[in-house]
């Protein structure tokens, strides 16, 4: 249950309802199967109200009315028995502003009481399917910034996404074909040479795989295989590198991501689309749609025709797909072969004029474009003492998914990273992530929930317990309405945060909450431990509350909550 939602429907239904009244006395005239959405949010300043409609303004032309007037004409249709609502009132132009019983923030508190880890989840995805990828970094190398901030913001929306009620896989794309594990062969190749033949038996091309990794998995084939390779033809040669080296990046890509708490449903290889024929259906499918041509050789798809800025290659003049026409056939094995109902890719901003293109092609072959979502990730600097981080201590080189972790632990990486809209550029403070003070956000968290696991068992040790006579109703203060409010909306925020693909405001949201529980310590008229006896045990019934919904959403960021700091 939702409460915020349940209010929403109540406001809904008295507005629909008093409509429906007005029209019945033929004082409204509504065009026939009308149908106005009723926008209903919660206004930024309290003195407006709990909730507030526009409803006057959308609907003032088609009754012929100004919109005050028409919000006074529906205020004295309202019928608010049985509701949370208190009171109505108009304010500016026809705003109507809706004033709430105190009743819903104590059954608020009873519902998370009542549901516990639980409490937060909706049924807006009515079990939808839906399958969010995310990192599906090339398995040639290690995982960088970009790939340790999308697989935090990936993450962290699937966890949301099935809270929601939604049906959800998380999905990593492996990379185990085309041009990339072509250089990766012929870099691993030379490596191969050199190591045996010495540097100057081969030119190391600049366009080929720099890293030591390179070298090392040359070094460790060749104590396996010795030169038994050396004199082999380049293709079979190639391809003995690539089988052993590609499964043990493979392997290492799957334990650095469990470090960073991140396991996926599925690992879907990019040679399966080749090997069971769905790429060669994709280009015939995009062959009969009649957007392909042939130009020098290569079969074309008129990418221009949905909003690309350029038509785009499908097939190369040497007969090999391009890494457009796979993905096109990745994307339609979501839809047309696994059915799933909304697909969502979280993608780098480089990737940004891929995303027309690639909902375009989804049209082209008879699927629905619109269900595919791309969140785009923006860039991430590392800042260090005000400085830009470029260089890992231990490397010497571009500081890597497994540097950052063992430099500020999984739970800093994790909050920072999903701490901002993916679309905005993120300065990540490695000085602040490993502060133990208020000024670090995940430490302030976590020392709210450490703070209020104390105090719970302090009292405990005391005999202070709550039962069922303890009253609620007892938290007045404004601190204590704060609290209450905000909690009562984490089911709201999830379902916003679902809908509109935006993890971040999950994080901001347990942020705000902590401040507010912070304020509410600090505050002189709500300590916890106090004389009043009933008082105490309705504060520690409230903290109780909030310490289960910080639980709750640390969970879905993959952090710890934990009981001592």
């Amino acid at each position: 249950m939702d409460i915020i939602a349940k209010i929403k429907d109540e406001i809904t239904a008295v507005i629909g309802n008093a409509c429906a009244t007005l029209e019945e006395k033929k004082v409204f005239k509504f065009e026939p199967g009308y149908l106005v959405p009723i926008e209903i949010e919660i206004p930024k300043e309290k003195k407006n109200g709990d909730f507030s409609s526009n409803i006057a303004m959308k609907i003032t032309k088609m009754v012929q009315k100004n919109p005050r007037e028409t919000a006074t004409l529906l205020l004295e249709n309202f019928d608010l028995e049985g509701t949370y609502i208190e009171r109505c009132e108009i304010a500016g132009p026809g705003f109507i502003n809706f004033y709430l019983k105190p009743d819903w923030k104590y059954d608020a508190l009873k519902l998370i009481d009542k549901m516990g880890s639980n409490y937060g989840k909706t049924d807006v995805g009515e079990g939808k399917k839906v399958v969010v990828e995310f990192v599906s970094a090339n398995p040639t190398g290690p995982m960088h910034m970009g790939n340790a901030r999308g697989g935090v913001i990936g993450d962290v929306l699937a966890n949301i996404l099935k809270y929601a009620g939604f049906d959800v896989t998380k999905e990593f794309y492996i990379n185990d074909a085309g041009a990339q594990i072509e250089k990766f062969g012929k870099s691993l190749e030379a490596r191969y040479i050199q190591a045996i033949k010495g540097e100057d038996a081969i030119e190391f091309s600049p366009d080929w795989y720099q890293g030591d990794d390179i070298k090392e998995h040359a070094q460790n084939f060749i104590k396996i295989n010795g030169d038994k390779y050396i004199d082999a033809p380049t293709e079979e040669r190639q391809k003995a590198l690539v089988d052993y080296a590609l499964p043990i990046n493979i392997a290492n890509l799957k334990t650095g991501l469990e470090a960073y708490k991140i396991n996926y449903d599925v690992w879907f290889a990019e040679s399966t689309l080749h090997k069971n024929g769905e790429v060669k259906e994709t280009i015939d499918a995009l062959k009969q749609s009649g957007l392909t041509y042939e130009k020098d050789g290569a079969l074309w798809l008129e990418a221009t025709k949905f909003g690309s800025e350029k038509d785009e290659v499908l097939i190369r003049n040497n007969g090999i797909p391009t890494y457009f026409a796979v993905d096109i056939a990745y994307h339609r094995n979501k839809f047309a072969i696994r059915k799933f109902d909304r697909a969502i890719n979280v993608w780098g901003a480089d990737h940004h004029g891929h995303v027309a293109r690639m909902k375009g092609a989804m049209n082209a072959i008879g699927l629905d474009g619109e269900k595919l979502e791309i969140v785009i990730m923006q860039l991430v600097r590392l800042m260090r003492n005000g400085e830009v981080a470029r260089m890992s201590k231990r490397t010497g080189k571009m500081i890597t998914l497994s540097d950052l972790i063992e430099e500020i632990g999984v739970d800093a990486a994790r909050f920072f990273f999903n701490l901002r809209h993916s679309e905005s550029h993120l300065d990540f403070d490695l000085d602040l992530a490993v502060a133990q003070n208020s000024e670090n956000p995940v430490f302030y968290v976590q020392y709210a929930h450490a703070r209020i696991a104390s105090i719970i068992n302090g009292l405990k040790e005391e005999g202070v317990v709550i039962d069922k006579d303890t009253d609620i109703t007892l938290l007045k203060e404004n601190e204590e309405i704060d609290l209450m409010e905000k909690l009562a909306k984490l089911p709201d925020e999830i379902s916003i945060c679902a809908l509109s693909s935006d993890p971040s405001r999950i994080t901001r949201y347990v942020l705000d909450l902590a401040s507010l529980f912070h304020t509410f310590y600090n505050a002189p008229l709500c300590r916890v431990k106090c004389d009043d006896k009933n008082l105490m045990k309705a504060r520690l019934f409230l903290i109780t509350q909030v310490k289960t919904v910080i639980k709750n959403v640390l969970d879905i960021l993959g952090i710890e909550a934990p009981e001592k700091m």
